[in-house]
């Protein structure tokens, strides 16, 4: 198994589903099953070699230095999470993991790496450990014992711009049948996820893009032949234009 290279590391982020409507129906409930998520995460982070850098919300962040230790922290605190007696309360962690380059700033981390793991683990459900082909990359193929993954394709998450290839953790002691995920493939059109960069066309993309910014211009409409990029310069940069052939 491959070291991680410098600046490089893996990152376990975890978020309560449904914590909002959970805050609203058992107020006086939630603060202590809060404190209680934060712990059994934490437990299962350190005694795995990581360390969790940040807790926002009901959300934890941890940071590994080895892939097959993030993976293990991940199994344990969703088994963890799953056994334990939240009193009624139907408290159910979604969990993410994803490899990247990240700068380290007063033990906090940043970066698009940093973007993409919590636009990956707002897509996921609670039970449900998701992870990038980034992160699987760096774990191998030695996965734990009765231990597989699920492809579950090329997704576009929110506000990121090439699609992700995201995987499901599948174990036999933890839930494995869970909803599509929520991210933005979900919302119906006739448009395909990218295949391929767009390149070219920069000066035609400036000048859609300060037409648009011009307080007068609210319709913009691109004509052309097909296969001139209308419809990537439109995916790429804003929402409101129509374009004819």
């Amino acid at each position: 198994m491959p070291d991680l290279p410098a600046g490089h590391f893996v990152f376990l982020f975890t978020d309560i589903a449904g914590s909002i409507k959970l805050w609203e129906q058992r107020p006086q409930a939630m603060p202590s099953a809060l404190a209680r998520h934060d712990a059994l995460v934490r437990h299962a982070v350190e005694a795995s070699g990581g360390r969790v850098f940040k807790t926002v919300g009901d959300a934890c962040y941890a940071v590994f230095g080895v892939a097959a230790d993030a993976l293990a922290a991940a199994l344990a605190a969703q088994r963890a999470l799953m056994a334990e007696d939240w009193d009624q309360l139907p408290l159910r962690v979604r969990v993410a993991l994803h490899a990247g380059p990240a700068e380290e700033r007063g033990g906090d981390y940043y970066g698009p790496t940093l973007n993409c793991v919590d636009r990956l683990v707002s897509a996921g459900h609670g039970g449900q450990i998701l992870l990038s082909r980034a992160a699987l990359e760096w774990i191998g193929e030695r996965l734990p014992p009765g231990v597989e993954m699920r492809d579950l394709g090329e997704r576009r998450l929110r506000d990121i711009t090439r699609p992700e290839r995201i995987y499901q953790l599948i174990a036999p002691d933890l839930p494995s049948d869970f909803p599509p995920l929520r991210t933005l493939d979900l919302r119906p059109n006739n448009l395909p996820a990218f295949s391929t960069l767009f390149i070219g066309r920069e000066r035609q993309v400036a000048a859609v893009c300060a037409s648009l910014r011009r307080a007068d211009v609210r319709l913009l409409t691109l004509t052309g032949a097909g296969g001139t990029g209308k419809r990537r310069a439109w995916r790429s940069r804003w929402p409101p234009i129509c374009w004819t052939t």
